[in-house]
């Protein structure tokens, strides 16, 4: 029977899931059965519970360690002294980075965490919501200080992250910018716009 081979640091479930996250990319985790990941681990199925409980037990993974990773690096932000734009650029690069360099992973915690059980869903909208808040007090900030533009905050959060999943595109496309040059565009392009 053939072993799960783990990358360098990286144990067994850290190997399971991040080919699970391949895996729930490519076909949805709906249609993703254990089957498949243990084919695409190299493993036979019943080796993957040595490891793990359940799909649904991966799926919470995925999601909750995006997720800690992105109120990190938000909380890092809020308690700097830095400028609001400061702060936006900051956080925009952040987002653009994971999505570049941890794509799988921020892909199925964007848009197949509906599919996570009780009380995981309840839980993680929460988090959601208070991160898109958390967010959009950064800009109102900005704009009663006349560092930004009058604009309405909750939809500056929701376009600037609709634009940064949106290089899931870039990630597709054959012809592609370096990744460095997509950085700096998105960041020119969507701060430059916020500033008074």
């Amino acid at each position: 029977m053939a072993k799960i081979k783990s990358g360098q640091n990286l144990t067994k479930k850290d190997t399971i899931v991040s080919t699970a996250a391949l895996l729930f990319r490519e076909k949805g985790y709906a249609a993703s059965s254990m089957r498949d990941l243990a084919e695409k681990v190299g493993v036979e199925a019943a080796s993957l519970y040595n490891h793990i409980k359940s799909k649904s037990e991966i799926l919470q993974d995925i999601c909750f360690t995006v997720a800690n990773r992105f109120i990190t690096q938000l909380e890092k932000v809020e308690g700097s002294k830095d400028s609001v734009i400061d702060k936006i650029e900051t956080i925009l690069r952040f987002h653009i980075h994971e999505m570049i360099h941890h794509y799988e992973e921020v892909y199925v915690s964007d848009r197949e965490w509906k599919h996570l059980e009780e009380p995981y869903l309840t839980n993680f909208q929460s988090l959601r919501k208070s991160y898109r808040k958390r967010l959009a007090a950064i800009i109102d900030e900005g704009v009663r200080n006349k560092e930004l533009k009058d604009i309405d905050a909750p939809t500056a959060v929701l376009i600037m992250l609709h634009a940064v999943s949106g290089i899931e595109s870039w990630h597709r496309s054959i012809q592609k910018i370096d990744a460095d040059e997509l950085e700096k565009n998105m960041v020119v392009i969507m701060v430059e716009g916020l500033k008074k």
